[in-house]
């Protein structure tokens, strides 16, 4: 199933494809910072974008933000930097000047502080009437370094024209709280986290203030007497979040702030009448009879906030259908949860477990939860609570079936965050063990797009130190997967490492110990024959871990195990393609052992296929042979005589990456043994009912193969068994060729 996002807005491509030619578009300042080599006049509302695009794909820094100080191209209303480096000076030279009505600076990260901002913004005359909305949240104001301008100081009260003010998560004091209340327009107010110590200086804004957000105030000294005087005069406040993280009761913390809220839920309609939105999450005194009350009182309230008080579940809330709440009564109640608070890591970490708990045995696919845990681990990247949690609810929502009725572009973005918490925190088994739940599934390692290089290495490391079967069975399981959908150059990076070697020839020879047959043993092997397919570094990588002692021992030890046996000499045959490790191979006792399994007819063709392969590889260079060569004459009449008994397979069995390796096979000067197994193998996955048929067949034309079937098919000395073959596949390939071609227009009847 596609994403249900549809197709990127053309717009969102081209502001990205300019973050991403930025070098080539600019030029450099004296200081550094880029220009535009030439910009034509932005649409306002596209600079404002550009900005934000900027700042998301987090290319936004001093240098880059240098585009912005031109402000006739690029004029900035809404500007962005949230989260990104920018510095005081370059804020002061870039986005100062501009006419802004909105700004969103949250947990910038450099030098910059509050006091910087403010006055820069209050240099420009005409942003202190413009500007309406300010996020300064997490950042450090550093008030004391505030300038005076004219004599006068200078604060956010200079700001005359905003309307919403965010300082959570700052070191706002009551004096700059009482400077702020003198805004003449201020609507909403965020104060959480911070200081504060007194809210009466609310009050000289009480016939403006909206929205109040006074989250986790833990130096609030308030009697609640005198606390409900203030609010009771804020006769405007619409929404009021009074919410707080203490979630245990013998937490004394906030229990005059749990008071209020009690009596403030128990008081009179004629407290704070505008009221219709009231959050008081986390606070634990207060009774299923308080709730009730405030909400019968109020017939117009449209949201309550009861995450972790432990009354989410009173019945007069299920009563009012227009009513939203965050709780853990029900789904919709902990979706609201993760949805409201996204920035507060104590209430996510909450709404996820009551989640996990909600999708246990869930049997229908829910894209919105899994979007909503997704949004959890973007916002929290650091925190291990929240990463432990939301894995185990990615694999309660991703397994079995419910992952194929997802949107792959979800599942993508849901994998990365799985592969972003295994390689943040790597010690954490709980962490990497959900990881791998999650991933161990078909559906996802075979058809959703994510970095499956990351992946295979992330699994391995993991694989290194844990010893569990089930789960070392499932690491080995996504690991075969993975290897088989790199890419060439990223199977060589993985192959080439002998640690990665070393861990999947430990699992082989821990399983032949005990000569145990299980999908563990089955998919380690699966991975190693991956890994060294057309690699030779890997290849050799093998032999120097001793590999191929190991194989030895396995080959015999399971002789009567033909899938086994097949994923071996498979990996044998891959040795033997590599012309300079050939001689590993050339051992008497091995090769009589291969020679023994391509003779033997009740094994099944796989292994006498994947044995004439050795085989054929080795005899086809005499120069390199350095055994007896009535082994070799041995070994080549009975290539011949054994594959012309073979019958075509009915399962596949193999696949190829190019045809490259059977070009020396394929000489008119090699013995028809030779000849006879590669044209086999080439018939046989040109043959397969499958789409990779028809790639094949385009694969023998690019790689030259076709000519030289061409012409062992017409040379007199050939076989007659391998000239057949040939001119079989070569009549596939122009079938193939005839169906691929495009329409010809200009046959059939035409009109004059």
């Amino acid at each position: 199933m596609e994403s249900v996002e549809g197709p990127q807005a053309l717009c969102d491509l081209c502001l990205a494809q300019v973050c991403h030619s930025l070098d080539a578009l600019c030029s450099k300042r004296a200081d550094g910072s880029l220009c535009l080599s030439w910009a034509p006049l932005f649409p306002q509302e596209m600079a404002d974008q550009l900005l934000h695009k900027m700042a998301t794909k987090g290319i936004l820094n001093d240098m880059t933000v240098g585009i912005f100080r031109n402000c006739k191209e690029l004029r900035l209303r809404r500007a962005s930097i949230r989260c990104c480096p920018v510095s005081a000076e370059a804020f002061r030279l870039a986005l100062c000047p501009h006419r802004l009505q909105e700004l969103d600076a949250s947990w910038v990260s450099g030098d910059l502080t509050g006091a910087n901002i403010v006055s820069g913004l209050v240099s420009n005359l005409e942003c202190r009437s413009s500007l309406q909305r300010l996020s300064l949240n997490g950042l450090h104001l550093d008030w004391e370094c505030l300038r005076e301008d004219g004599g006068v100081r200078v604060g956010f009260s200079s700001l005359r024209g905003l309307r919403t003010l965010n300082l959570a998560n700052t070191d706002l004091t009551d004096a700059i709280l009482e400077d702020i209340c003198t805004l003449p327009q201020l609507e909403s107010l965020d104060i959480s986290c911070s200081d504060i110590s007194k809210l009466t200086a609310l009050l000289q804004c009480k016939d403006t203030l909206r929205s109040l957000i006074a989250h986790r105030l833990r130096l609030l000294d308030m009697s609640p007497a005198r606390l409900l005087f203030v609010l009771n005069q804020l006769h405007a406040l619409r929404h009021m979040d009074f919410s707080d993280n203490h979630f245990t009761l013998d937490d004394s913390d906030g229990s005059d702030g749990d008071e209020t809220v009690r009596q403030l839920l128990e008081g009179s309609p004629q407290v704070l009448p505008s009221l219709v939105s009231l959050d008081v999450s986390g606070r634990k005194r207060i009774t299923e009879a308080a709730v009730r009350a405030f909400v019968e009182a109020r017939s117009g309230l449209v949201f309550l906030g009861l995450l972790a008080t432990g009354v989410s579940s009173c019945d007069v809330l299920s009563s009012h259908k227009n009513l939203k709440v965050t709780g853990e009564a029900n789904e919709n109640q902990v979706c609201e949860a993760l949805r409201r608070y996204r920035d507060r890591e104590c209430f996510i970490r909450e709404a996820l477990v009551h989640l996990y708990n909600l999708t246990i045995d869930i049997d229908k696919s829910q894209p919105d939860m899994l979007k909503l845990v997704v949004s959890a681990m973007q916002s929290h990247p650091t925190s291990l609570h929240v990463h432990l949690v939301a894995t185990a609810c990615v694999f309660n929502l991703t397994t079995q079936d419910l992952a194929e009725a997802m949107p792959v572009s979800l599942l993508s973005s849901a994998v990365t965050w799985l592969l972003y918490a295994m390689k943040t925190f790597p010690n954490h088994q709980q962490v990497q063990k959900n990881c791998l739940l999650a991933l161990c599934s078909d559906y996802i390692l075979q058809d959703v797009p994510f970095d499956k290089y990351l992946a295979a290495t992330l699994v391995i490391n993991w694989l290194s130190s844990h010893e569990d079967p089930t789960l070392q069975r499932m690491a080995v399981a996504v690991i075969s997967i993975l290897v088989a959908k790199l890419s060439t150059e990223e199977t060589a990076q993985l192959g080439k490492d002998a640690f990665i070697m070393k861990q999947l020839l430990a699992i082989v020879q821990q399983k032949a110990m005990v000569g145990v047959v299980d999908s563990t043993l089955k998919f380690a092997l699966s991975a190693l024959w991956n890994l060294t397919d057309e690699m030779p570094t890997a290849a050799r990588s093998f032999i120097e871990c001793h590999g191929l002692e190991l194989y030895e021992e396995v080959l015999e030890s399971y002789y009567t195990e033909s899938s086994v046996q097949q994923k071996v000499l498979g990996l044998l045959n891959n040795i033997a393609e590599v012309e300079e490790l050939q001689a590993e191979l050339m051992e008497e006792d091995l090769l009589e052992h291969i020679l023994s399994l391509l003779q033997d007819s009740h094994m099944e063709v796989g292994v006498r296929y994947f044995a004439g392969g050795i085989l054929a590889q080795l005899t086809s260079r005499p120069e390199a042979w350095t055994l007896d060569d009535e082994l070799r004459t041995t070994i080549l009449k009975q290539l011949h005589a054994s594959i012309v008994t073979w019958t075509q397979l009915e399962r596949e069995m193999v696949s190829y990456r190019s045809f490259h390796p059977f070009c020396p096979l394929l000489q008119t000067c090699q013995p028809s043994g030779v000849q006879m197994w590669a044209v086999w193998a080439i018939h046989l996955v040109c043959s397969q009912n499958n789409p990779l048929a028809s790639n094949y067949s385009s694969m023998l034309e690019q790689e030259g193969v076709t000519e030289l079937l061409k012409v062992l098919a017409a040379h007199p000395d050939t076989h007659s068994d391998v000239k057949g073959l040939s001119d079989r596949i070569l009549s596939m390939v122009e079938h193939h060729q005839s169906q691929s071609r495009p329409f010809n227009n200009q046959t059939g009847p035409q009109s004059s």
